[in-house]
């Protein structure tokens, strides 16, 4: 009888998105050791599903939890099939400053970078 491996999810969050994660929970107040960062992918968008970011005080059920830099993210099951991969970027500019997200799962995507397909 073979064991059969938990599923995981792999994800890498670059070094200027480490640092301005620690910054937003930084500024929120009374946060618990047990908080995080939720990742997600949520319908919507102009191609069929978007990413979400959301600091929370701690996982849930059945989450993964991916330790990056000193920052947990929270990666809930269904969020995991199209995240698996994915590498989050903060990037600033003239146009602007914001996090990024290069995700090999997505099959389309649309010009504003939020949404995308599978």
């Amino acid at each position: 009888m073979s064991a059969v491996a938990a599923p995981t999810v792999e994800m890498n969050v670059t070094e200027s998105a480490i640092e301005e994660i620690k910054k937003f929970m930084d500024g929120e107040e009374d946060l618990p050791e047990t908080a995080g960062l939720r990742v997600r992918v949520v319908p919507g968008g102009c191609s069929g599903f978007q990413y979400s970011l959301n600091i929370e005080e701690e996982s849930r059920q059945g989450d993964f939890i991916v330790d990056k830099g000193g920052v947990n993210l929270f990666v809930d099951m269904f969020s995991a099939q199209y995240l698996n991969g994915i590498t989050i970027d903060y990037t600033s500019n003239m146009m602007g400053s914001g996090f990024t997200f290069e995700n090999p799962n997505a099959t389309g995507g649309c010009g504003c970078g939020t949404s995308f397909s599978a």
